[in-house]
């Protein structure tokens, strides 16, 4: 085990104190435990993100989600169980890639008087300036961290337009170093409703709700709670637009066919990104 005695002459503060009070606050300290199984920035220790960005993994996704009224089954936090999904899925099948935090506050509408989605308990909502600004540092913040491809995706169509906007300035000002991409092909919701009309979920007729089957079931995988699944079993409601999802085994291996699908369309277009970065 790495003792103060054994730290590395010359090392940079870092680890929230002192290299000179405990060798473990030392630039070059050597990780005292194994990198556990994650991709998630806010999982990881300081050491195994400076680790793994050694090893490779200098492409970080950053992903937006939001907080707003999904009818009466879904939590006001939707898109935030759905990336915790995709994005997992995404930054694995890159393979050199890690997920920062969900940015979970997006525009959802006019505050005060409110609009859109903020007419609704329990939605929060930014400024579009705050959104773009708040953006920007997340990503200058992983610049400063040596990550080469920063990739901006979101749940939401709100976020769609704040998030071409920071990319397309961030790479205009820093000439493409590091690359900076928003992929709107992670938000074409219409592809994935046409590819899993062929997996015997249909659209069915719309209980007009601010939900549908795709959605329900990766929320229902990622945490049954999420889409009040045993309440709504109880009460013969356990449907969204003509579909059932009270097998849980098969809603699940749904959920698990449409995160794939979206996240090999999304590392298509990442991919493409960084071809087109490269080739400038």
């Amino acid at each position: 085990m790495l003792t103060a005695q054994a730290a590395p002459a010359g090392g940079r503060d870092m680890g929230g104190g002192r290299c000179a009070l405990n060798a473990y606050n030392c630039a070059d300290a050597p990780n005292p435990v194994p990198t556990p199984n994650t991709i998630w920035l806010e999982e990881m220790t300081w050491m195994d993100v400076r680790d793994a960005v050694r090893a490779g993994k200098t492409t970080i996704i950053v992903p937006t989600g939001g907080m707003e009224p999904n009818g009466p089954w879904l939590a006001t936090g939707k898109h935030n169980y759905i990336l915790h999904q995709t994005c997992d899925a995404i930054a694995r099948q890159l393979g050199n890639a890690l997920c920062a935090p969900i940015v979970k506050f997006v525009p959802e509408g006019n505050i005060e008087p409110p609009s859109g989605h903020m007419t609704s308990p329990g939605t929060i909502s930014m400024r579009e300036s705050t959104f773009r600004a708040l953006l920007t540092d997340i990503v200058a913040s992983l610049k400063q961290h040596g990550f080469t491809h920063i990739v901006l995706i979101g749940d939401s169509g709100g976020n769609q337009g704040g998030q071409k906007a920071v990319a397309d300035s961030l790479t205009s000002a820093w000439k493409g170093a590091p690359m900076v991409a928003h992929i709107p092909e992670y938000y074409e919701y219409a592809k994935v409703a046409e590819y899993m009309a062929t997996r015997g979920v249909p659209a069915g007729a719309p209980d007009n709700l601010h939900d549908d089957p795709i959605i329900t079931m990766i929320m229902l995988k990622d945490d049954p709670q999420s889409v009040r699944y045993e309440a709504r079993k109880k009460i013969g409601k356990a449907t969204i637009n003509g579909h059932s999802i009270a097998d849980r085994k098969r809603s699940v291996a749904l959920a698990e066919e449409i995160v794939a699908y979206r996240a090999g369309r999304t590392v298509e277009a990442i991919r493409a990104a960084m071809g087109k970065a490269a080739g400038r």
